[in-house]
């Protein structure tokens, strides 16, 4: 049996191939995911797709709805186009969508934890 062979056959390395390869920025993806800027409140946002295996053993709590995202969730993290690594804030989908239409105060079920 002959030994396996996992590299590409076309030669050289995948970014220097005509197509771009598959991890390249001209096949519209990069390393940590698809990153968009919005405006919200004002000013610019950078927001980031994270997919369920990637926010493996980490909860973090949605500043939407005030709910925790738990472990292997898909979610999104947004961030001011100026801010920093502290600045990041992890949003369910659907409550990053409704940022807009959602009142200032948030409104928590009697069930939920108070942190």
């Amino acid at each position: 049996m002959s030994p396996r062979h996992n590299r590409p056959r076309g030669g050289g390395k995948p970014a220097d191939r005509a197509d771009g390869g598959a991890g390249s920025a001209a096949a519209g993806g990069d390393r940590f995911g698809l990153e968009r800027t919005e405006e919200y409140l004002g000013e610019e946002w950078k927001v980031r797709h994270v997919a369920g295996a990637s926010a493996a053993g980490k909860r973090y709590r949605c500043p939407g709805c005030d709910q925790e995202i738990p472990s292997g969730t898909p979610h999104l993290v947004a961030w001011p186009e100026y801010g920093g690594v502290d600045d990041r804030r992890h949003w369910h989908k659907a409550c990053w969508n409704a940022k807009d239409r959602r009142t200032t105060r948030v409104q928590r079920s009697r069930s939920a934890p108070r942190y």
